[in-house]
């Protein structure tokens, strides 16, 4: 992997370990409103994904989405703290490249407060010069709109930029913004199903810094 001099991030799946989690809450409100069990595929096949579009999908457009929001949010935050943690070497990596002078960025598909809350019981807010969420912008990933928007509020050259992610909809992003993607090794998606291909398939998150002096 080639050195950059500004390097984006997926948050769920790419730097933090959340998959048990996300398919915990999700189970826990489809019990709750639905009186049904959710298939763990199901779940992790939406992830990445803003968090309303997948309950619609899921648990039926007849459900009072709001509410069903306010209880998703409100178990996930009362667990997160104790459930949280970075994938091995995240936080070595991330301090290794921005140690060499270079940009990070969270490009994610999760809402604004329980990031921020994830950065801060990660210890991990001080590393990124910029976070966009679904908040950010009208559309979503897999389009391009919030890598671009990364890319403006970091003022960086697409040339220089790399979106790292564990999903289809951040290589999409990435590439639909004109930017170099690499796609992790960890995720639960294998790089052969994905409709468009990244620059780099990552085998370690260390593979991101190695080039870097």
């Amino acid at each position: 992997m080639k050195t950059y001099q500004s390097y984006l991030f997926d948050a769920d799946g790419t730097l933090f370990d959340t998959a048990e989690l996300i398919c915990d809450c999700f189970q826990h409100v489809a019990i709750q409103h639905t009186d049904k069990a959710l298939d763990r595929s199901a779940i992790l096949s939406g992830y990445g994904l803003p968090l309303k579009g997948q309950l619609l999908k899921l648990l039926g457009t007849d459900i009072d989405i709001e509410r069903v929001l306010d209880d998703y949010m409100d178990y996930q935050l009362e667990v997160l703290e104790e459930r949280i943690v970075p994938f091995p070497g995240v936080v070595k990596t991330l301090e290794k490249i921005k140690n060499a002078g270079k940009q990070l960025a969270i490009v994610t598909s999760r809402r604004r407060y329980s990031m921020e809350k994830i950065l801060d019981y990660t210890g991990t807010t001080h590393l990124f010069d910029t976070v966009v969420t679904p908040e950010d912008t009208h559309l979503h990933k897999p389009d391009a709109a919030p890598t671009l928007l990364a890319i403006e509020q970091l003022g960086a050259e697409k040339a220089g930029c790399v979106f790292t992610g564990d999903a289809e909809f951040d290589i999409l992003s990435g590439s639909g913004a004109g930017i170099d993607t690499a796609f992790v090794g960890w995720s639960h998606l294998d790089v052969a199903s994905l409709s468009v291909q990244p620059t780099w398939t990552l085998t370690s998150i260390n593979d991101i810094a190695a080039p870097l002096p």
